[in-house]
């Protein structure tokens, strides 16, 4: 599937620069904009998150694109997408800052979607800096910014309601406060019923919750149900937070229900 979209990408870019009238032309770079993010998004989930530099060629080849039309949404999404390779992928929350509030100044007047989930992301940028006052004005300002979301937004299908709270609980994850986290993704965790790998990230923060309280069973419970989804869906993201609640619960090694946990992961990896 990515040989054959990386080449029809290709075809499409040359066209968008080398023929076809202003209205034909404008399409064209709308669709590789499209096309190119979705093309970052492939790669990076098919490498386990671990393939950053090809990724992030394609969301700025999105970035360009979009710019050629002047189309903030487009220009914003994959800006957004280039900052959670900063976040999630390098650990650099700093560039990660740089860039969701270099989308939120891009899509400010054009997509409440997209800025309130840019300020979603420089909350947590601002977690990850240990910064609680930044962090939590960014998620204030998140939360008007999705008061105002309509249908007709651009971004609308990148929207869902259970979006603050797994970013919310994420942050008081990193900032220590993990009573609150626990709370905030547990409610998460009960909204989301389907297996998503949205889900799986919740669930696997949920337990790194309950692990930093040292509740072993509750942690236990959550990393077997993070597991369920992971099998079915294979996501880098929540896979390497699962990873890290597991090596946080090595000094219960010994424990049976850690033990459960130890074989369960061993069984994911070696059927990868």
């Amino acid at each position: 599937m990515l040989a054959g979209t990386g080449q029809a990408l290709g075809q499409i870019g040359f066209l968008a620069r080398n023929g076809g009238d202003g209205a034909l032309q404008r399409d064209l770079f709308a669709a590789e904009a499209t096309a190119a993010t979705l093309m970052g998004q492939l790669v990076w989930d098919a490498s386990q998150r671990r393939d950053h530099r090809t990724a992030r060629q394609y969301f700025d080849q999105a970035t360009a694109a979009a710019r050629e039309i002047g189309s903030p949404t487009a220009e914003g999404h994959a800006l957004l997408r280039t900052s959670y390779l900063a976040l999630y992928g390098e650990r650099d929350p700093i560039e990660g800052l740089r860039l969701t509030e270099q989308t939120a100044e891009v899509t400010r007047s054009t997509s409440n979607v997209l800025t309130g989930l840019a300020q979603l992301h420089s909350a947590e940028a601002h977690a990850m800096l240990g910064d609680t006052r930044r962090c939590e004005s960014a998620l204030a300002a998140a939360e008007c910014s999705f008061t105002s979301v309509r249908a007709t937004d651009g971004a609308a299908h990148l929207f869902s309601e259970t979006q603050f709270d797994r970013l919310a609980g994420s942050c008081y994850l990193f900032l220590g406060d993990h009573r609150r986290a626990q709370r905030i993704l547990d409610t998460a965790a009960q909204a989301m019923t389907a297996r998503s790998k949205s889900r799986a990230i919740v669930l696997g923060n949920l337990s790194l919750a309950y692990v930093h309280q040292g509740e072993l069973d509750a942690a236990a419970a959550s990393l077997h149900d993070a597991i369920d989804v992971l099998e079915a869906t294979r996501g880098g993201g929540g896979l390497n937070i699962v990873s890290d609640a597991v090596r946080k619960l090595r000094r219960w090694r010994g424990e049976p229900v850690v033990q459960d946990i130890y074989d369960r992961v061993l069984s994911l990896m070696t059927t990868a």
